[in-house]
């Protein structure tokens, strides 16, 4: 199951003692009742009928109940490796956590730093709120279990599969380094204050303003091991010479800034055309992927979840796709 639902209906799936990973503006989750789901803010939406907004007391249902044992926790920013540690064997840590928080912080620079951190499957989503409610409301996560709400604990559904089960994470990114200009920090930071390109030392700041303005539509591109991970600019900061990122950039990772896509909702569209849905039980999809595509309304594939202020695939992502499949 994952689909919009009214609040009368998942309520009285929560009733039922399913349980549930859940997506909705604050206030609509603030009304379900104590069960087992855990859930975060965002009205941002893929549906079988397009991309939407909702804020009318609709919530986003995926039923976890079907899969195996489920089991609901929260962690606080000092725990962040205890996210992994506590994961089954066999399954996958559905894992919430809040934008702009602390947690947020910690868990993109640490996640991936347990030796287990490639060995158990951790997907999920940073919640976040109405682009036009930014810098005004905190995103929030929820433990069903009060139900509690948090600004700064990731909430998560570990989910143990039974034997013959296997849990994937598939991650769709459209961007692919310019190959020009290579990029090195000298420190795992949101905000470097400086990079080496080429080999030569400059400020982060000067280095962005002389790529112009449209280099913000297109992220870092950091070579991990073979895999294309985005660190997506969120500002620049002329007052204090700074540019500011969405997820850090790390020290002794190969950064080039991403090649341009001149039609974005094309590209993104032809990359979820070719996704195989077979065993996809949840996806997500980067909010600037829905601000620069332009893709409120738009049909883009067979995907469906929410639309997300980040994405989790073992580590923090920017201007991805996330799909969790169950094999």
């Amino acid at each position: 199951m994952n689909q919009l639902m009214s609040v009368a209906e998942v309520s009285a799936l929560i009733r039922q003692g399913r349980c549930l990973s859940l997506a909705a503006p604050e206030a609509v989750l603030s009304s379900l009742p104590a069960g087992s789901w855990i859930g975060g803010t965002t009205p941002y939406f893929m549906t079988p009928d397009g991309v939407c907004t909702r804020g009318d007391g609709q919530v986003f249902v995926t039923d976890l109940s079907a899969l195996g044992d489920v089991r609901i926790a929260s962690f606080a920013d000092h725990q962040v490796q205890d996210i992994v540690e506590h994961a089954p064997a066999n399954g996958f840590a559905l894992t919430v956590v809040p934008a702009g928080s602390t947690m947020l912080q910690r868990f993109a620079a640490e996640s991936t730093l347990h030796p287990d951190a490639f060995m158990k499957p951790t997907m999920g989503w940073i919640a976040g709120v109405h682009l036009q409610d930014l810098g005004r409301v905190q995103p929030k996560t929820f433990d069903g279990r009060g139900p509690t709400a948090y600004a700064n604990k990731a909430v998560v559904a570990y989910v143990s599969l039974p034997p013959g089960k296997l849990a994937s994470v598939e991650i769709v990114n459209i961007f692919e380094p310019d190959g020009a200009d290579l990029l090195h920090f000298d420190e795992t930071s949101f905000s470097p204050s400086h990079c080496r390109v080429n080999g030569e030392r400059v400020a982060f700041y000067d280095y962005v303003l002389s790529k112009g303005a449209d280099i913000m539509r297109s992220p870092l591109v950091g070579d991990f091991a073979g895999a294309h991970i985005n660190a997506s600019f969120q500002m620049i900061d002329t007052e204090a010479r700074a540019v500011r990122l969405y997820a850090p950039v790390f020290e002794g990772v190969d950064y080039h800034v991403a090649r341009p896509i001149p039609d974005y909702v094309q590209a993104l569209r032809a990359r979820l055309k070719g996704l195989d849905m077979h065993n996809a039980f949840l996806g997500c999809n980067c909010i600037l992927n829905y601000l620069y595509g332009e893709l409120e309304g738009q049909q883009i594939g067979g995907l469906v979840g929410p639309i997300t202020f980040g994405e989790i695939g073992y580590q923090l992502l920017n201007q991805t796709v996330v799909v969790m499949r169950v094999h």
